[in-house]
Formats: structure tokens, C-alpha cells, sequence
């Protein structure tokens, strides 16, 4: 599967988010109704979702997971749409504040690239980053929240 890159250019009133991997498969599979308005902002370029190589290619291998039944060509749809509305954040220089550490090592990454390219939001519904969001340590570097959260925020 190819993927070409594109990268979007944001202005300063552009909210930077990090989509985790259980979001994009709600947006970019199941096109879930709830979310609809999430991505409609990231397609319209009111937020500007980010990712890295780690953080793609890891909705990469989830999308080939057996219980999606996914085709190729779905997967390559979902990841094609997903690329058209992500601006690739891979050389960024890592940031010096210290991130505390989530339960499941793979969600480390996610941290990692909000604090990295200096994301306003964390958007995700997984249970060990949002136990996160409870803890002072990330002020001031970028928000933990659900969608809805980021919803009702917008």
C-alpha cells in the first residue's frame, strides 16, 4: 500500500490535535455520526490533526486487524482520506518537558507527538491516556480529552 504525503499549512487560529488510533477508526472506518462535526473541522482546517511516522503506521497496522474485516481497498481508503487531512509532523525536534508515563507503552507515542508539535489536544477515547488527563503534569504543555470533550469545546 502507497500513501502519498501532504502536509497542510495551518494559520495561528488553527487548534493543533492529535488524534489517537481509536478516533481515526471512528472518523476514517466507521465514519461515526457522533464525530461527524471532528472532522469536519479538520477537513475544513479550523484544527490541524498531526501525526508522525510511529503514530501513521500504527493506524496503519490496526486498520489490517482481522476483527475490521477490512479490504485493502478499505484500508487504503480510510488511510488515503485520513492523509488528505494530516499535516506529517515527523521532523520535529523532541521537547525537553517531561511526560508522564502511560500504562500502555504503545500510547506513549501519542503523548510524545502532542507535546513534540506542540498540539493544544490529545483527542482520544482510550481509557490510560485519559487517566492522564487528570494530572497536573501535562499543564501547559496540551489538553487530554475525549471527543465529545472536544466537541463541546470547539
Amino acid at each position: 500500500m502507497s500513501v502519498s504525503p501532504e502536509i497542510r499549512v495551518s494559520n495561528a487560529s488553527t487548534r493543533r490535535v492529535v488524534l489517537d488510533t481509536n478516533v481515526l477508526v471512528s472518523l476514517y472506518v466507521f465514519s461515526d455520526s457522533r464525530f461527524a462535526p471532528l472532522r469536519e473541522r479538520i477537513e475544513s482546517g479550523e484544527w490541524q490533526a498531526l501525526t508522525n511516522e510511529a503514530c501513521f503506521n500504527e493506524f496503519r497496522r490496526v486498520l489490517g486487524y482481522p476483527l475490521f474485516g477490512l479490504s485493502p481497498e478499505s484500508q487504503l481508503g480510510a488511510l488515503n482520506a485520513y492523509q488528505l487531512d494530516v499535516t506529517r509532523a515527523d521532523d520535529v525536534r523532541p521537547g525537553s518537558a517531561s511526560l508522564p508515563r502511560c500504562s500502555d507503552r504503545d500510547d506513549q507515542k501519542f503523548l510524545e507527538l502532542a507535546r513534540d508539535s506542540a498540539a493544544d489536544w490529545l483527542v482520544t477515547a482510550d481509557k490510560a491516556l485519559l487517566r492522564l488527563a487528570r494530572r497536573d503534569r501535562l499543564r501547559g504543555l496540551f489538553r487530554i480529552m475525549t471527543p465529545d470533550m472536544a466537541l463541546a469545546e470547539a
